[in-house]
């Protein structure tokens, strides 16, 4: 079977490896309970290569993940992907895609720090089985 080029250019095996990949990163950082910037973020993903933190590829990807993980209930995992400058908060994806899974964002500090805090909750606790 030809491994069709589904995912934004990319198969659908390398852009999956890419999510295990980055769900892996995140982990980590919600372990350690630490932010990451997009760009150290992006260069963690060996099976994908993204051109910039602007390339227009990213949200969908970091959408994916977001939605996977919140349905398994641990939060929206890419809460913990930050500017590397400016006010060092997710993107406006990040909060539009809240929206759209039935998130309160009308507060986005509130909604994101919540988000934040649930994520390293959930890998607290999966850090210590």
């Amino acid at each position: 079977m030809i491994d069709h080029l589904a995912k934004h250019g990319f198969s659908v095996a390398a852009w999956e490896l890419a999510k295990a990949e980055g769900k892996a990163v995140l982990a980590e950082c919600a372990r350690a309970k630490k932010m990451i910037s997009y760009t150290d973020f992006m260069h963690q993903i060996r099976s994908i290569s993204f051109e910039t933190p602007h390339d227009a590829r990213l949200p969908q990807f970091l959408a994916e993940i977001s939605t996977e993980e919140a349905a398994a209930g641990r939060g929206m995992m890419t809460a913990l992907i930050v500017g590397k400058t400016g006010d060092q908060r997710p993107g406006m994806g990040f909060f539009q895609l809240g929206k759209r899974l039935g998130y309160e964002v009308s507060d986005p500090e509130k909604f994101w720090l919540e988000e934040v805090n649930k994520v390293f909750a959930s890998w607290q606790n999966e850090a210590s089985r």
